[in-house]
């Protein structure tokens, strides 16, 4: 009988996608869901962005690319490292992948071995427990729970290191929590990490424009820390470029030509034409990117308004991203007289079918008393979305 490999078995499949595909059928059958399960902003690429694609597909940019990306998006990059975060890189140290999670799956199967550790605080993104699976390592999970605003501490960070200890993973501003590290507390992780040699830090800061801080700051500006950092980003976020499939990875040389190798062997140059329009989207006016900045962040104090007028809702007030985290263990074992919520995951598929309204259980992000709601939708949504909500959690008893 045919087999799957081992390596594929060991894997979950993506709760976040697979919740929002059930939407998706739901919604094909006639049901009016309001999706609120995805991480994808609703606004569509800037037209300047779009203009630059379709220029790239006029001046005939349909071979096949360089496996790092070409020159122009890089020196982009180094450019925008440097102005915007104070980071001096060369375009050595930069490689464009195929959007910003096959720049994280990179890095940890180029640096990461059979029998490491990677430490990843819980909550985390769905895919980082098992990306360090599928590299062989053991996912080692610090909780970082709802009292302490999802943010690992330093002293957490030193009792999960063992010899065996390989990458730290941070993302800051953070999915699911929409919780943001700032400078203080990311330097004082970076002094435990340069304790310990061999240690390497993935930085994920996809969310980096999108946060009401005024500035997120980044581990690699610690003194000794850029050499130890690697850097994953992309333009899918910011500038409401998910379908472009554009990502990249700032890090020290060696690592970069070792993901270079990698990629291709697997996946070669991303797309052209995506590079282009990610050139524009560096170089040209970033008004654009503060005004969907500007959005989300009236979208969440709306969400956050009216989640906390739903009774047995703990909610906090995440600082960036678009994804609020709310408590809701205090309905656990409750129910309406025909389902039992038993779990996080109950609770999300409770909502969806009696309230048509998706959202994803904390269990897949490993927190299990809370759930993930995305605002990257339309006031009228998040109104109506967080209205239906209310009422169905009103009879659970």
């Amino acid at each position: 009988m045919a087999q799957l490999s081992d390596r594929l078995n060991r894997l979950a499949p993506s709760a976040t996608l697979a919740m929002s595909q059930k939407s998706n059928e739901m919604k094909a059958q006639g049901v009016d869901v309001i999706n609120m399960s995805v991480g994808e902003p609703d606004f569509n690429t800037p037209d300047h962005i779009k203009e630059a694609g379709k220029k790239a597909i006029d001046d005939n940019f349909s071979k096949y690319s360089p496996v790092p990306g070409y020159m122009d998006l890089r020196e982009a990059i180094v450019e925008k490292l440097k102005k915007e975060n104070g980071l001096d890189y060369t375009t050595n140290e930069v490689i464009a992948g195929t959007g910003g999670k096959q720049g994280v799956c990179n890095t940890i199967l180029a640096l990461v071995n059979p029998g490491d550790e990677v430490i990843i605080p819980a909550p985390y993104w769905v895919s980082y427990p098992q990306m360090a699976k599928l590299a062989g390592a053991t996912p080692v999970v610090v909780r970082a729970g709802f009292e302490q605003d999802f943010k690992m501490t330093a002293e957490q960070l030193e009792a999960a290191i063992t010899p065996k200890t390989k990458m730290l993973i941070l993302c800051s501003p953070s999915n699911p929590t929409g919780s943001v590290y700032s400078q203080e507390e990311l330097n004082a992780l970076a002094e435990v990490v340069l304790k310990h040699e061999d240690i390497f830090v993935l930085s994920d800061e996809i969310y980096e424009h999108i946060n009401y801080v005024g500035k997120a700051a980044s581990i690699a500006s610690y003194p000794g820390m850029k050499e130890r950092t690697i850097i994953c980003n992309g333009v899918s976020k910011a500038y409401a470029m998910t379908g472009w499939r554009l990502g990249w990875v700032a890090a020290p040389a060696w690592i970069v030509k070792g993901i270079n190798k990698l990629q291709g062997q697997y996946t070669s140059g991303t797309c052209d034409v995506s590079q282009k329009a990610a050139v524009a989207a560096y170089v040209a006016s970033q008004d654009c990117v503060e005004q969907m900045r500007v959005a989300f962040e009236r979208r969440r104090d709306l969400i956050v308004k009216l989640a906390k007028d739903i009774p047995g809702l703990e909610v906090n007030v995440p600082q960036g991203a678009f994804y609020l985290f709310p408590k809701c263990s205090s309905f656990f074992g409750k129910s309406d007289g025909e389902t039992v919520i038993n779990n996080s995951t109950d609770f999300a598929m409770y909502i969806l079918e009696k309230a048509h309204v998706a959202t994803v259980g904390g269990d897949a992000f490993g927190e299990p008393d809370c759930f993930r709601m995305s605002y990257a939708t339309s006031d009228d949504n998040i109104r109506e979305a967080m209205r239906r909500i209310k009422e169905v959690l009103a009879v659970l008893k």
